[in-house]
């Protein structure tokens, strides 16, 4: 039995290593590494994928967020509603350009933010929501964009973890996150579902203007060399990585389907487990299972962990300290009530592996030990 990984990235690449290699040759010899053909190639092809007016490609997945606010024009002191329960990128871009952000609860059986707990949230200094679809699964849309409807809002969706999910609305229609706000934030981080083999990132929009603001912002504020109307980042997409991105999103259905049979596995495994709780499914959202997270209850998440780890099975903790109780944020923005569900989450959640070279033996291993342990801990 291969060694268990949360991540095979190597045993990923074999299999698709020629087609990798050659697509990186042919940058290496064009020697058009900035900008060049494959960029504009895997742009092209990801909007088609997704289904996006426009993709812009960027360095990683927090300039995606960070270009995504200075494009809608906020200022300092404006308010940016974010949850507490997610990775520190989503707050940080928001604090670094002087913004507030403001830290929400999330759903507790979700993770996401839902449009009730936004809206305890809402006063006359908010400008922008921030969901963040996350370990795979879509926020609740719809309410949340009659939400921002209903107050003049604008919505970025921090769509770093769920590249491929699709919400469906009331009325039957299906957007893939990141089409549903007025833009979305994607990062190609190598361990996400279409990862790159570094950092990586792109934001979509269905809006012409701030496409073509996005795009300057990306490029130093300029669309012609030297004639800047932004001010911007040096931040774009190397041709290097487009090349290995754009082969990889022609497996990325694929990928999304071999977690999603991993996912199902653990569910029957785990369903009879009154000491855990699967991972909730929205019937409104597809999960592309970018983690597959547990809750474990009363307070057997840490003696879990170590007895996995014991025994050859990684996990981690997704995420252990809620972002209002980080050292960085204090003093900054604010939070809404005592946020108890992120508490609790940060003390119970635990991710098992979850990937797409994962074996039947690997699987059996895993889901015989977590019951063991059960069995003997119940």
């Amino acid at each position: 039995m291969p060694k268990i990984q949360m991540v095979d990235l190597q045993r990923q690449y074999h299999k698709i290593r020629r087609e990798i290699d050659r697509s990186v040759k042919d940058v290496l010899v064009s020697a058009q590494f900035i900008n060049g053909p494959k960029v504009k190639e895997f742009e092209a092809n990801l909007a088609d994928y997704l289904g996006s007016k426009h993709v812009i490609p960027c360095g990683n997945g927090t300039d995606a967020l960070q270009i995504a606010m200075m494009s809608l024009g906020l200022k300092p002191g404006d308010e940016v509603i974010v949850p507490s329960f997610t990775y520190v990128a989503t707050v940080e871009v928001a604090a670094l350009l002087g913004l507030n952000p403001v830290m929400v609860d999330v759903d507790k059986n979700t993770f996401n933010l839902t449009a009730e707990i936004v809206e305890q949230a809402i006063n006359v200094h908010t400008r922008a929501i921030v969901p963040v679809h996350l370990f795979g699964q879509s926020a609740d849309m719809e309410p949340l964009m009659k939400l921002a409807e209903k107050y003049n809002l604008q919505i970025i969706e921090d769509n770093a973890q769920s590249v491929g999910t699709e919400y469906t609305f009331s009325d039957g229609t299906k957007k893939k996150t990141g089409n549903i706000g007025n833009i979305g934030c994607i990062s190609f981080y190598p361990s996400k579902n279409l990862g790159a083999y570094g950092d990586a990132g792109a934001i979509t929009t269905q809006n012409d203007e701030l496409a073509d603001k996005i795009r300057r912002i990306a490029n130093h504020g300029q669309s012609e060399k030297y004639h800047h109307k932004y001010i911007g980042l040096n931040s774009r997409l190397d041709a290097i990585q487009a090349a290995i991105l754009d082969v990889k999103l022609k497996y990325l259905d694929k990928y999304v389907a071999a977690r999603q049979t991993v996912a199902d596995y653990y569910d029957k495994a785990f369903a009879d487990i009154h000491l855990l709780q699967i991972p909730e499914r929205l019937p409104q959202s597809t999960h592309v299972f970018h983690q597959y997270t547990l809750i474990v209850k009363e307070g057997h998440r840490d003696t879990l962990k170590n007895f996995l780890h014991e025994r050859g099975i990684p996990s981690m903790i997704y995420y252990p300290i809620p972002l209002n109780e980080q050292e960085a944020f204090k003093g900054r923005g604010r939070k809404v009530g005592d946020l108890p569900v992120t508490k609790s989450l940060c003390a119970s959640v635990l991710s098992l592996p979850i990937h797409t070279e994962m074996t039947d033996d690997q699987l059996e291993y895993i889901v015989e030990t977590v019951q063991a342990y059960f069995k003997d801990n119940s």
